[in-house]
């Protein structure tokens, strides 16, 4: 029995979308992206959604409209896709690396310990969809010690006064968190609208906004757009109008605005995620109630202190496997032609980040979060039989390698 990884969802609402948006005439930024947006709004709670072609440029834009200078610092979890630090190094900024918990997510308590006068942001990483301790960060953020070492080096972050929390929500879209649904919880976050993601657009992601006052939520969508349109004062659908030719450049923007074709995938998927969330946790449960009975599964967090998992990776650990057993485990899984995965090999132990001084050593929760985990398949279209039958593979291939 082939199994895939992770297969786009892609019913004829999704092919009636697309061909909408072609026979329209018009492909780029418009409409869809407009009703993609508002959708996401409706399903986050967020005050704003702006739709970008990833979550990388999305984590950049806002990023350089925070004003990062040389020798900025933002706290990043070392245990996530190298995306999440490679955004903060192209917008000028150093990534300061901190360990995870036993849950996946950052640690609480390592954000605290790296703090300095420097600090301006913090990037949190929902890993496999489930949400981080959001409360105790953004209590953090706003405790008054950590407040009164704060130091600015730009106007917007004079104006919010504290370290801005962006959640890299690229796994958590339809998550939820003490009431709320993942993308309201702190100033701003992004999902990735990935062609693997829960809801896709192909490449694609959105930046939600949600930041305090004195910030105004409709003006920095407007902002935001803005600079993701090359600063450029008219997009291309209002200068396509008869006699609206002439433009200004106001700033120094960017070219990641979300296209039309790309977002009638997401638009079609966003409208039923509810059902395709229910799709995604049945699997889940499947999983949970077969692999519960073993002592060496060490099945991830779903559902707990107020938090729900979006359900986009099933992360199991093997207990007792080395990373080298987990690899072969891995090899004997693939030779069923179920396709699994690893969430993530940590940031320090990949060659750029290495070179640049991250040691894997100084992050062992992080280390073993990775060395025996074993990504399964989940997706809306994985039938019960499917789900048993890679239930077995993983359990053959653990008898095999660990000689029980």
């Amino acid at each position: 029995m082939k199994i895939p990884f992770s297969p786009p969802y892609i019913d004829d609402d999704v092919i009636n979308e697309v061909n909408d948006s072609l026979r329209s005439g018009w492909i780029t930024t418009g409409p869809k992206v407009k009703a993609l947006e508002e959708e996401i709004c409706k399903l986050s709670g967020a005050s704003r959604a702006l739709g970008v072609n990833s979550w990388t440029s999305g984590a950049i834009l806002v990023l350089r409209w925070l004003g990062l200078q040389p020798g900025d610092e933002v706290i990043v979890p070392a245990y996530t896709y190298s995306a999440t630090a490679l955004a903060v190094l192209w917008a000028g900024g150093k990534p300061v690396m901190v360990d995870s918990c036993d849950d996946f997510n950052i640690s609480v308590e390592a954000i605290r310990r790296a703090i300095t006068p420097r600090t301006k942001a913090i990037l949190p990483v929902d890993i496999a969809g489930f949400p981080c301790d959001y409360k105790s960060i953004m209590a953090l953020v706003a405790d008054d010690e950590v407040k009164a070492q704060f130091n600015p080096t730009s106007d917007v972050q004079r104006k919010l006064g504290r370290i801005i929390v962006i959640s890299d929500s690229a796994h958590s879209i339809g998550a939820h968190y003490d009431g709320k649904r993942a993308g309201s919880e702190t100033d701003i976050a992004i999902f990735s609208l990935h062609a693997v993601k829960n809801v896709t657009t192909a490449e694609g992601g959105a930046i939600c906004m949600n930041m305090p006052e004195p910030f105004d939520n409709d003006q920095l969508y407007a902002d935001m757009r803005l600079l993701s349109l090359n600063c450029q004062t008219k997009d291309a659908f209002t200068k396509s109008k008869a006699g609206g030719w002439r433009y200004d450049i106001v700033g120094q923007g960017m070219k990641c605005n979300l296209a039309d074709v790309n977002a009638a995938i997401g638009l079609a998927q966003i409208r039923k995620y509810e059902q395709l969330l229910k799709e995604r946790k049945r699997v889940f449960t499947r999983y949970n109630n077969a692999l519960k009975q073993y002592a060496w599964a060490i099945t991830p967090p779903s559902e707990m202190l107020g938090k729900e998992s979006s359900y986009h990776v099933y992360a199991l650990r093997i207990d007792g496997a080395s990373e080298q057993q987990r690899d072969e485990i891995i090899q004997e899984i693939s030779k069923a032609e179920v396709a699994v995965n690893v969430h993530f090999i940590p940031m320090p132990m990949l060659t750029l980040f290495r070179e640049m001084g991250y040691d894997i050593n100084d992050y062992p929760q992080a280390y073993r979060n990775y060395a025996h985990e074993i990504s399964l398949p989940v997706y809306p279209q994985l039938t019960d039989e499917q789900a048993d039958f890679v239930v077995k593979t993983v359990v053959e291939a653990y008898n095999k390698v660990m000689g029980k």
